[in-house]
């Protein structure tokens, strides 16, 4: 019994030392646990104000950077404001330059208009004094006639209404000589000074613009070094030139001149195509079909490249501005154009400039006259793919891509009279137009069209019934008539002379200006026997 009670004791005493040993551990345990944890929550706290302090060193960062990348900004923005500012105060300064040149204009137009007015009205004084003089006159004239009207009726025994009728017929044929010399006087004195004031403006005008002479023809010649080139050209039975030809619309002309072929078109482009095709073939040595085309195709592109070149050249050397950019190339097609054996854009230049010094003289807008100038021929750049005349075609073409002055568009339509003039810019364009094609030098014509302008002529001078004899002379500058003395007299003479002008200006076309001259010769013969 003993041994079981010691052993139950024995057991007892184990489980309190266990019950015992598992609260010891279990408080170490929590002890332990506490210990390590306060010691991640420090480095926990430790890390994380590291990482707050690393944050706020990068957003202070990305905060100076985005302050002085706003501050880069604004100053490039600032800069940029003060050119467009500068700019404005130039385009502004330019603005109040050219108004200040236009008020004094109109200042100086005003003076003149006010002197003009004044002259006027001092004119009018005197005409109205002279008004009264001649009503004083006419009375006592009116008197003269009667007393002279009775008087031949008592002597010629004549009734008052007979002796009337012979008085005007007397009076009428008298009159109508003398207004014939009055009027003949009046036209004289006004051509004169017209001539004079028109010859000091034309000659300064020439003067002060000088242009060069460029002369071509419709057929282009190049050089070939050897005859054996010149059949590899032509090709087995002709179709290398056949190619040629159709490639660029030329005639290429073959014939036995040693060391040449011509090329000839009526289109200049293409002339030009063509000739500078057959020099870049001459210059390869490779001659067929295929190499052809490619060669033809190059020079397109570059010639078309060339004609906007030419165009750009011309508006900027003309100080021309506005166009569009299909006008800007007929103007570079003019480039290969002549009239008459004168370059066709040099001769829009030069009219240009002309054009712009007689509106300069004459108070009007050079600007604008020099713009009427440079256009007047655009429609020799299209004339040979469209029907009708140049001024038509060149006023249509400009009207269709945007040129809208009524000015330039009337004198590009009626610089040779085809519609009539409605402002003072296109007469001026006809005068400069007359005197660059008139001028030595400028242009050249055919034996056979010179030789038929003469006939024209004289032709139209011998249509007038009292003419007997015409003769041009001077290189059908002047036209000299010789009337039937028996047919016309001496004022007579100055009414034919004038009849005779009036009909070449509107039958003919001519360069410059034709003078008239009429001649009337009395012969008086007696026989001595």
């Amino acid at each position: 019994m003993r041994p079981l009670l010691l052993a139950e004791i024995s057991l007892t005493s184990t489980i309190s030392i266990a019950i015992g040993a598992f609260f010891v551990g279990g408080m170490l345990g929590v002890v332990l646990i506490r210990l390590m944890t306060g010691g991640t929550i420090r480095a926990a706290r430790r890390d994380a104000e590291n990482l707050k302090q690393k944050a706020s060193a990068e957003v202070e960062a990305d905060r100076r950077t985005a302050e002085l990348e706003a501050e880069r900004m604004i100053s490039e923005r600032r800069e940029e404001l003060e050119r467009e500012l500068d700019d404005a105060r130039s385009q502004i300064k330019k603005d109040q330059s050219r108004l200040q040149n236009r008020e004094d204009t109109l200042d100086r137009k005003m003076e003149q208009l006010s002197n003009r007015e004044s002259k006027l009205d001092s004119r009018d004084g005197r005409i109205s004094q002279r008004e009264s003089g001649l009503d004083e006159i006419e009375a006592d004239l009116e008197a003269r006639r009667e007393k002279a009207v009775r008087r031949l009726a008592e002597v010629a025994q004549l009734s008052i209404d007979d002796a009337r009728s012979q008085l005007m017929d007397e009076v009428r044929e008298a009159s109508q000589h003398e207004a014939a010399g009055i009027r003949r006087d009046i036209l004289d004195q006004a051509e004169a000074g017209a001539r004079n004031e028109s010859r000091e403006i034309t000659l300064m005008a020439i003067q002060r613009y000088a242009a060069e002479h460029v002369a071509d023809s419709t057929v282009r010649s190049v050089k070939i070094p050897s005859d054996d080139l010149k059949g590899r050209i032509i090709g087995r039975e002709g179709r290398n030139i056949r190619a040629l030809e159709r490639a660029t619309g030329a005639d290429v002309l073959v014939d036995d001149t040693p060391g040449v072929i011509a090329v000839s078109c009526f289109d200049p482009i293409r002339r030009a195509i063509a000739g500078e095709s057959l020099q870049k073939l001459v210059a390869d040595g490779r001659v067929h079909p295929t190499r052809i085309e490619e060669i033809v195709e190059s020079v397109r592109k570059d010639m078309h490249d060339r004609i906007r070149r030419h165009g750009n050249e011309a508006i900027m050397e003309a100080e021309i501005r506005g166009l569009n950019p299909k006008i800007i190339e007929a103007i570079g097609k003019l480039h290969f154009r002549t009239s008459y054996g004168q370059n066709v854009l040099r001769h829009s230049m030069e009219v240009a400039y002309l054009s712009q010094i007689i509106a300069d003289q004459l108070g009007l807008d050079g600007e604008l006259a020099r713009r009427c100038g440079f256009l007047h021929d655009i429609g020799k750049a299209m004339d040979h793919e469209m029907e009708g005349g140049h001024p038509a075609i060149g006023m249509e073409f400009c009207s269709r891509n945007g040129e809208k002055s009524e000015a330039v568009l009337n004198a590009i339509g009626g610089h040779h009279g085809d519609i009539p003039a409605t402002t003072p810019y296109t007469p001026i364009v006809m005068a400069a137009d007359a005197v660059s094609g008139a001028r030595p030098g400028a242009r050249r014509e055919s034996m056979e069209m010179y030789v038929k302008r003469l006939e024209q002529l004289e032709g139209l001078a011998k249509a007038i019934p009292e003419v007997n004899e015409a003769h041009a002379i001077q290189a059908g500058r002047e036209v000299r008539v010789i009337v039937d003395a028996n047919k016309a007299d001496d004022d007579m003479s100055f009414l034919i002379a004038e009849k005779i002008a009036k009909r070449v200006e509107e039958e003919m076309t001519f360069p410059g200006e034709i003078k008239v001259t009429v001649l009337r010769e009395v012969r008086a013969e007696a026989t001595a026997r």
